[in-house]
């Protein structure tokens, strides 16, 4: 494990000479709120290291080494996301070994599938919701850890030549420029629609009022207990609740009998404070008016649908990965205006 500078002071010329890097993260998401990166996994020709980003000391040196350089990822989605939103790294170029799976067709596109077909290794599945900031890690955490950047160069290897061999390894670089970019912009946060979970929708405004407060009301004990959200409080109780109070039938019974009396405390001054809400400040019921398609854009959304799947069929690949129907609906209302939303390879498809 790379815990201090020294370490990774020496660490930093295997790095800048490697010829290939594999990457992988670990966080704690579901151990804490919100979450950190607990892990950065690396695989070079040299070995397979773990480095400690919650160690003291300073990890830039080494995210500055990998600027430039062609990372290998699988599914780096979430990893993306996560190295932008804690250490502002976002890289060059990567190499997406789940993206080529799917490009390819495979039907089972997770790790351990990957590398037991392509490589003949069979991954231990290991301790997937661990809690990554313990320390020390177990000898299992940092066998799986480790695990999941090792096989990466030779599945990168021959998923490169299997999407040349079938001309789609150009398709395969726009799509990785493609997540790049879109895990490089933070998300856009709406205050009027962050606390509308799962089962709001068919709440009217006095309960949605309730959730709201109880909403915000969560998210202050997740961040002030560090656990995730819902181990304060699932959705599903906080949207009967705020059913049962917007009613003016008991509530109490719907609060899970081991909370904390000072959390319980403040769940009841959350539900007075929404009880002190005026009307006229009750959140609007969101009403969705689905606007029927014309004939002729009908027509040109089944056209557009025979062409996608025509091709999909041919390429023996999941039709939604040139555009799903909701893209398609767009586009047969208004191809111009919607066609940039596709990248180049999706677009020559469907023309």
């Amino acid at each position: 494990m790379i815990d201090t500078q020294e370490k990774l002071s020496a660490f930093l010329p295997v790095v800048n000479t490697a010829d290939w890097l594999a990457i992988d993260t670990e966080a704690d998401s579901l151990h804490a709120y919100p979450e950190k990166v607990c892990l950065i996994q690396i695989s070079t020709a040299a070995g397979d290291r773990l480095i400690d980003p919650l160690a003291d000391m300073d990890i830039a040196p080494f995210l500055d080494a990998l600027v430039g350089r062609e990372l290998i990822f699988h599914a780096a989605d979430y990893d993306l996301r996560l190295l932008k939103k804690h250490h502002d790294f976002t890289p060059t170029e990567i190499f997406d070994t789940m993206l080529a799976a799917r490009l390819l067709g495979e039907k089972q596109f997770g790790l351990g599938a990957l590398v037991e077909k392509f490589l003949s290794v069979k991954l231990d599945k290991g301790p997937q919701k661990a809690d990554w900031a313990q320390r020390p890690l177990t000898p299992r955490m940092e066998i799986y850890a480790r695990n999941d950047t090792k096989f990466l160069k030779p599945l990168e290897e021959k998923m490169r030549a299997e999407l040349t061999a079938k001309g789609r390894l150009a398709w395969h670089a726009e799509s990785c420029a493609r997540l790049i970019a879109e895990s490089s912009v933070p998300p856009v946060i709406d205050p009027d629609d962050c606390w509308r979970i799962k089962g709001s929708t068919f709440l009217e405004s006095p309960a949605l009022a309730v959730l709201r407060e109880l909403w915000h009301w969560r998210e202050a004990e997740a961040v002030a207990a560090s656990r995730p959200p819902f181990f304060v409080l699932s959705h599903e109780s906080m949207v009967a609740i705020a059913a049962a109070v917007s009613e003016h039938q008991p509530f109490e019974p719907m609060i899970p009998p081991r909370m904390h009396p000072r959390r319980r405390e403040t769940l009841l001054a959350a539900v007075r404070a929404a009880r002190a809400v005026p009307p006229e400040n009750f959140p609007e019921k969101i009403r969705h008016h689905s606007q029927r398609p014309t004939e002729a854009e009908f027509k040109r959304f089944r056209d557009l649908e025979k062409t996608r799947d025509h091709h999909a069929h041919g390429l023996q690949i999941d039709p939604t990965l040139i555009a799903p129907k909701s893209v398609l609906g767009d586009l047969a209302r208004d191809w111009d205006a919607h066609a940039p939303r596709l990248m180049n390879w999706q677009r020559e498809l469907l023309k």
